[in-house]
């Protein structure tokens, strides 16, 4: 059975759209789409759930007033940010938070979620933590033996690998925060890693919080979070520095 066969459970016979948008939602708010994530094309979807395509429609229109999904005409139906996300990210941008207040924050987030992962252990997404950092060190050891390294996607697995780490910490608001986070930090500045030895550091980092996580020691988990972030904010101002900036502006 594929992975979408196994998700896409379909629904009885003869259920309204109203029905057909709660299936959906409840994917979406289960985490097993996430913002970014197309729907499948609207006859496969519909054959999926075992409904009409009229009704589907009906039902990917309601959650798109709802702000769930973003329906664009010839190219299918997205998953959305939870419009706490989406609230979170202009809030921020419209305060223009330094980047002193952005590590600051990781700190206030990430240290605590690394230590309930650690506790709740939670086997599924501990799965989820050992691939994205499987992913992460995988990329960071090819890369290393390179001569131009692929800074965007050694920035795209790093965030994932921290993500994968808050999402199993259990609570969704904070996944939303953290995400929200890791969007600002990316615009706001090029990646740390470009720092000489600094790809090297993040990725023996990485391997003392995954082994505390999964080793189930919380305090262990926030030493090594918090020795990670301090080294990628140390890593961030000497970067501006070098180019002539002033951390905060």
């Amino acid at each position: 059975m594929t992975a979408e066969g196994s998700v896409w459970v379909p629904l009885q016979q003869g259920r309204v759209a109203d029905i057909v948008a709660d299936r959906i939602l409840q994917m979406i708010t289960s985490e097993q789409l996430r913002p970014g994530a197309q729907l499948p094309p609207e006859r496969e979807l519909a054959s999926l759930l075992g409904t009409s395509r009229p009704s589907l429609r009906e039902a990917l229109r309601s959650l798109q007033a709802r702000g769930y999904v973003d329906i664009r005409h010839g190219t299918g139906a997205f998953v959305l940010d939870p419009a706490t996300a989406r609230t979170l990210r202009e809030a921020m941008f419209a305060e223009e938070m330094s980047l002193v207040e952005l590590f600051d924050m990781r700190e206030v987030l990430e240290l605590p979620a690394a230590g309930w992962a650690a506790v709740k252990q939670d086997e599924l997404r501990l799965a989820r933590v050992r691939e994205a950092f499987e992913a992460v060190d995988e990329a960071s050891s090819e890369e290393l033996a390179r001569s131009e390294i692929d800074w965007r996607r050694m920035q795209r697995l790093d965030a994932a690998f921290h993500l994968s780490i808050v999402q199993a910490a259990g609570n969704r608001f904070m996944s939303q925060s953290v995400t929200v986070l890791q969007d600002i930090l990316a615009r706001g500045m090029e990646t740390t890693l470009r720092i000489p030895g600094r790809l090297a550091r993040s990725q023996a980092d990485h391997r003392r919080i995954l082994d505390a996580v999964m080793a189930g020691d919380p305090t262990a988990s926030r030493r090594a979070v918090a020795s990670h972030i301090r080294g990628a904010r140390k890593a961030a101002f000497t970067r501006i520095r070098e180019q002539g900036g002033v951390p905060g502006d």
